[in-house]
């Protein structure tokens, strides 16, 4: 029997709509809220995730760095932490998932992996396969997307995650489970998938696709949803989002063979929600230094080299915008290190928790931030969420960390 094609898009559109409703909060509900907290006055902030592991050697080594504008430029402008690591304690692993909810909520092993097809539990610190579906993390404290839209009348447009395409697992780090914060304090994602499924909507609901088409339109959607496990269809493009990716589609068109690609999309993105979206707060997860797991050395330094430019790209745009220029501050933080194994064929794996891979770096830069300053001591990863916590005028209740009071003027 062949599915009405009206019945299938409505039913497949408004699907989750009522089993959603006792976890949302209501339009009105989510206005009168608003209206009752205070404006946000602190700096902006945007936090960007070196991501994919890198070591410091390759980074922030000034005679060995693939990454000029960080070491040679940047770091002369704010307040660098050499000696910042991944504790070494039982259940924290060196991977790129665990590593970003470390910098989000300022604590170890504070989440649960619901795709374990086993009983929910505190990572350990042997896995594999970021990104698979046995890597479904949900975090069980409240993320610094959470604290800023419950302490201030904050958007979720002004409060931005973007990510890569190939990483739908960490797509879903928007918010907790926490029974005090959770989905209505939520971020708004950016991503080509996110892309993908508004489009696809769009079309479905327009009457685009009939037939056979539609039906293969359809389970196409139902397949991309799916991957959204934590909002099973519920997913909401507000006004300003439906905006910025209409405006997307008309420039870069759907085929997809247009827009940039890797990281280099995450910074188009970035550079797009600086000026149409105007975030308060914006998290960029670049990761193409992991395309070196495909086996060659050069994938990792020309990863780390994209970043680069990618960083210096973000900071130009904040400096040519009169309301950003002085008002922002960066955090640049990887998720992880790498190993330094040189009997493996590719001495840049992070999976094998070996010293080095623990071993990251933080650079501050911008608005309240000390600058030309190098710190060596020791400091913890999840030393970051509690200091700009306290930089974006909230404590971090859940968070594990210290603040970094090095990094104030």
């Amino acid at each position: 029997m062949v599915p009405n094609p009206r019945l299938n898009r409505r039913s497949l559109l408004s699907y989750g709509a009522i089993a959603g409703a006792s976890l949302l909060m209501q339009p009105q509900s989510w206005a009168a809220n608003l209206a009752q907290l205070p404006p946000y006055k602190g700096s902006n902030v945007i936090l960007i995730r070196f991501g994919g592991g890198v070591r410091r050697r390759e980074t922030i080594d000034p005679d060995h760095t693939y990454a000029p504008f960080l070491r040679h430029v940047l770091t002369k402008q704010g307040t660098l932490f050499t000696q910042m690591e991944l504790d070494q304690i039982e259940g924290v692993t060196t991977s790129h998932g665990e590593g970003t909810l470390y910098l989000l909520t300022g604590k170890y092993g504070g989440f649960i992996n619901s795709g374990d097809f086993s009983a929910p539990r505190l990572r350990s610190s042997t896995r594999r396969g970021s990104g698979s579906l046995r890597d479904r993390f949900e975090s069980q404290v409240p993320t610094l997307f959470e604290y800023l839209r419950k302490n201030f009348a904050v958007k979720d447009h002004e409060v931005l995650l973007i990510n890569g395409e190939d990483r739908t697992a960490e797509e879903f780090f928007s918010f907790s489970n926490h029974h005090l914060f959770g989905v209505n304090y939520r971020c708004q994602v950016l991503s080509l998938y996110r892309f993908k499924v508004y489009r696809l909507r769009q079309q479905i609901e327009a009457g685009y696709f009939q037939g056979q088409e539609l039906q293969q339109k359809t389970k196409e959607l139902q397949k991309l949803e799916s991957l959204d496990y934590r909002n099973q269809g519920r997913y909401v493009y507000t006004s300003p989002l439906s905006q910025f990716w209409d405006e997307w589609q008309q420039y870069y068109s759907d085929s997809g063979l247009v827009n940039p690609r890797g990281d280099r999309v995450l910074t188009e993105l970035a550079v797009w929600a600086l000026q149409r979206l105007r975030p308060k707060f914006l998290m960029v997860n670049y990761n193409d230094s992991d395309y070196v797991h495909w086996g060659f050395p050069a994938h990792y330094t020309n990863g780390i080299a994209i970043i680069d430019r990618g960083i210096q790209r973000i900071f130009e745009t904040v400096a040519a915008d009169a309301e950003y220029r002085d008002n922002t501050t960066f955090c640049i933080v990887p998720d992880c290190g790498r190993d330094s194994n040189q009997f493996l064929s590719v001495p840049f794996q992070h999976h094998f928790n070996s010293p080095s891979a623990h071993e990251i770096f933080a650079l501050f830069v911008g608005k309240g931030i000390k600058n030309n300053q190098i710190v060596e001591k020791k400091v913890s990863q999840i030393d970051v969420a509690p200091t700009l916590a306290q930089l974006m005028g909230f404590k971090a209740d859940y968070a594990e960390g210290k603040v970094l009071e090095e990094v104030f003027v």
